[in-house]
């Protein structure tokens, strides 16, 4: 019988330190990193600080491992992915209460992203193989033209603290199905999740330094000498715009591929043909997912106003009858917020729109107690120069307002600079299309509040980034294509 999984049991089972070359060190400081629990903001754990040194080492690592890596065939590569699918899959109690404990979500939510996040493992296990090139014969029949696939190279990889598990897996699956070596630096607030996936791939027989991890509390020092580094020729990064602006310009003196999924500012759209009680659970779906903690949660509801008073009213009732508690107590539906910052940010948001005319129907109030807790919230008629309706919220409140013709639906839900994804809500086909292709998002989820499918290219236009994960334009992000011209 398998032994029950405490707190006690997966915090001692996730090693800690630096992992560089295949081996857990401390850090060349010895300082460490406090990972607190988001419900009650006490200390679970400390993590190694890297320093410069410590990012250097990572590199060197992954760069001495790339040419071997690069030539292990596909089957290799997607059999230790398929291995690493299956025993995540074995211990989803574990890294479901890993993540739970260190960003705050419900258990419920953490089996979820244990799902969706091993599943990234299996597709590019699957797609590995089937890295392709093709042979033609040139015009004038004198030269064959061959192309062929190769790995891009060492990778550099910054991941966020919403998704502990599903932002690695995202990246880190392609990349091995690839062929790259990487260096990973996970968010500090959720370090532990990312560092128990290492010590798996370890475990599974990933060869040393094909995948490295640096976890450090001097972001920009560490990292920006490894992307200025020339030996580095990929940039991957999942997390606000303004950081993202920032790495591109430092990845630009190298010239490096870059792929970001930046921020969004989610329209959930409303029409009056809409079935409103598919619509509303749409609505919980886009909006509650982690706690609204998600770059594709709902930001921004437009509601038909022939619809808006049933819409809101019931969405309201659903929202007020979630219960917030810690997310490893039994019948909570919403946790705590990753940390004080984000509650303040959401509280902060939420006071800007009511001084300029919104009503708050359910919520609005940070409770009392130990813990980063913000309830479910809705707000209506909220104004347009209100600060959340062109800032992402983050956190668990929905702010409605409406419009009265399809025209107007889409002005609404394209002035932002982001374009990440949107959601709309219509039995009319032909609108449903013509609505999706109008929308200037990278995502359209049509009567679904959920977008997110390992099988499906994840990613946005315009502020909210450049480049695919998922899909089978996932693995191309990792890829260079070489052409070959042979003269008969």
């Amino acid at each position: 019988m398998a032994a029950a999984v405490t707190q006690e049991s997966v915090l001692e089972s996730v090693p800690t330190g630096l992992f560089i070359g295949g081996r857990w060190r401390e850090s060349a400081s010895g300082d460490r990193i406090d990972v607190h629990d988001p419900s009650t903001g006490s200390v679970l754990a400390t993590v190694a600080d890297a320093t410069v040194e410590d990012g250097r080492a990572a590199l060197d690592a992954a760069v001495a491992a790339q040419a071997d890596w690069a030539r292990t065939p596909p089957r290799d590569r997607g059999e230790l992915l398929r291995s690493a699918f299956e025993l995540i899959s074995e211990r989803a109690e574990q890294f479901a209460m890993l993540m739970t404990l260190e960003m705050g979500k419900t258990l419920a939510e953490s089996r979820g992203e244990v799902t969706y996040g091993s599943e990234f493992f299996r597709w590019f296990s699957e797609e590995a193989v089937r890295i392709g090139g093709r042979y033609a014969t040139a015009p004038n029949g004198a030269t064959r033209l061959l192309t062929t696939k190769q790995p891009v190279g060492p990778t550099l990889m910054i991941t966020p603290w919403n998704f502990p598990l599903a932002m690695g897996t995202r990246k880190i699956g392609p990349a091995i199905a690839a062929g790259c070596t990487m260096v990973v630096k996970p968010a500090t607030q959720t370090p532990l999740t990312m560092l128990a996936l290492a010590d798996l791939l370890r475990e599974v027989g990933l060869p040393d330094g094909v995948l490295n991890v640096v976890t450090t509390s001097h972001t920009g020092d560490v990292m920006e000498p490894l992307i200025r580094d020339p030996r580095l020729r990929k940039l991957t990064f999942t997390g606000s715009t303004p950081v993202g602006r920032t790495l591109m310009e430092q990845a630009a003196g190298g010239i490096l591929r870059v792929s970001m999924e930046l921020g969004g500012n989610a329209p959930f759209l409303v029409f009056e043909d809409a079935d409103v009680d598919k619509a509303v659970e749409g609505a919980m779906l886009a909006k509650m997912r982690n706690m609204g903690e998600a770059c594709t949660a709902a930001n921004r509801f437009y509601v038909h106003a022939s619809v808006a008073e049933e819409f809101t009213s019931k969405l309201t009732q659903r929202m007020g009858a979630l219960t917030v508690g810690r997310g490893t107590e039994q019948g909570v539906d919403v946790g705590p917020l990753v940390d004080e910052k984000s509650r303040d940010k959401v509280s902060s948001l939420v006071q800007d729109a009511v001084g300029k005319g919104a009503r708050v129907l359910v919520g609005g109030e940070v409770p009392s107690g130990a813990g980063w807790f913000y309830p479910p919230t809705v707000i209506a008629d909220v104004p347009p120069d209100a600060e959340m309706a062109k800032e992402e919220i983050f956190g668990p409140v929905a702010p409605v307002s409406t419009f009265t013709d399809d025209d107007e639906a889409v002005r609404l839900a394209n002035d932002t600079e982001y374009g990440l994804v949107a959601y709309l809500f219509t039995r009319d086909v032909s609108r449903a299309l013509l609505v999706a292709e109008a929308l200037e998002y990278g995502m359209v989820g049509v009567n679904q509040g959920i977008v997110s499918n390992p099988a499906a290219p994840f990613g946005g236009v315009k502020s909210s980034g450049v480049g695919r994960e998922g899909g089978f334009e996932g693995i191309d992000e990792y890829l260079e294509t070489k052409y070959i011209g042979l003269q008969l």
